[in-house]
């Protein structure tokens, strides 16, 4: 594989094609209900130069038939004969793209119309990043905005350094460089969380960015395909930290995992941490920490900050079921000197305070 300046593969030339700067990509699979509203959000782009790619994935509920009846040069519909899968289906598109960039978009998603122009403009003039994703907002199922913003850590250090604990980017809010997509792909044997699995890879080896505006609506509605597979997703994000955890070194048993998991889930579980638990915690990511000093795969000093915000958040929820005990527990731990800046930083990224700006082209 020839590679070109920036450390990602040479896009091979396309000469019995237009060669448009972005290819936007939908996969689709039973979503004769949502398809249009994706599509029309893609065709209403301020961007002009791209191609809608839509990867319909044997549907058999006339989603293929609702693509095909626009009338839009740039927009091609393939169809899969036999059911890939997501991951499947998503590396036949990246194979086809003639674009550039790729910009990822799921079928019961809608895109802002800004949402092209502006992650174009924030590849362009940072060469030396592999991708750049966006916050989104929950919508209902008439689509409808919520109001319910989900954000992500917005500068390289803090992504990277959160990879082993969550997914870097919101995979339908996403653009990479086509080449380097091509060169990582999707993992198909993972089912639920290929996403997850990707973009951990791609940090470990490139920046990524987020910028902290609202580029992409998701749709909450009861077809989702992750409704009802709380213990399969579970199941397949456990391998994904097992897979860091081994190549920073780091011994660990199947308790260690199920803890591992519930240290950003206790919220949403109504998990509240007893003594055992507090206990293991600081023990465990103290462990991270001294194994990433060893074997430094994640930035430093923001690795720290994002350990040292989870101890904080560990007892803070303890604080329901043991009482001053858990604060007592925070301030004997080493863990406790970095703790607000973590905080700090996790709260700047969350709000767009962060070093990469809402983004405009």
């Amino acid at each position: 594989m020839r590679i070109i300046g920036g450390g990602f593969p040479a896009l091979l030339p396309m000469t019995a094609y237009s060669t448009p700067t972005v290819t936007v990509l939908i996969p689709v699979h039973n979503r004769v209900g949502y398809i249009r509203d994706a599509i029309d959000s893609v065709l209403a782009q301020t961007f002009a130069d791209f191609e809608l790619l839509i990867i319909d994935d044997a549907s058999s509920d006339g989603s293929a038939e609702s693509a095909a009846s626009y009338r839009d040069r740039r927009l091609r519909l393939l169809r899969n004969e036999t059911q890939l899968g997501i991951p499947g289906s998503r590396n036949r598109g990246v194979d086809e793209a003639r674009g550039e960039f790729l910009a990822f978009l799921d079928s019961d998603d809608r895109a802002r119309p800004e949402r092209l122009a502006c992650q174009v403009a924030f590849l362009r003039d940072h060469p030396d990043y592999a991708a750049v994703g966006s916050w989104i907002e929950w919508m209902d199922e008439a689509g409808r905005p919520l109001g319910q913003v989900k954000r992500k850590a917005t500068t390289w250090d803090q992504i990277a350094a959160e990879r082993l604990f969550r997914s870097c980017l919101e995979n339908s809010a996403a653009m990479a460089r086509t080449a380097l997509l091509r060169a990582y792909r999707h993992r198909e044997h993972i089912k639920l969380g290929s996403d997850y699995d990707l973009w951990t890879r791609v940090a470990a080896d490139h920046k990524l960015a987020c910028l902290p505006q609202i580029l992409v609506y998701r749709r909450a509605h009861g077809g989702r395909t992750t409704r009802g597979q709380s213990e399969r997703i579970k199941a397949w994000r456990l391998g994904i930290y097992a897979e860091q955890l081994e190549a920073l070194g780091l011994s660990f048993t199947e308790d260690d995992l199920e803890g591992h998991y519930l240290l950003r889930r206790m919220g949403k579980l109504s998990y509240r941490p007893d003594r055992p638990y507090l206990a293991w915690a600081d023990d465990w990511l103290r462990r991270m920490q001294a194994a990433n000093q060893n074997a430094p795969l994640y930035p430093e000093p923001a690795f720290s900050r994002v350990l040292s915000s989870f101890w904080l958040k560990t007892c803070w929820y303890a604080t329901g079921e043991i009482g001053p005990a858990a604060w007592a527990r925070f301030w004997r731990s080493p863990l406790a000197s970095t703790a607000w800046g973590g905080l700090v930083q996790f709260a700047r990224t969350r709000l767009g305070a962060g070093l990469i700006p809402p983004w405009r082209p």
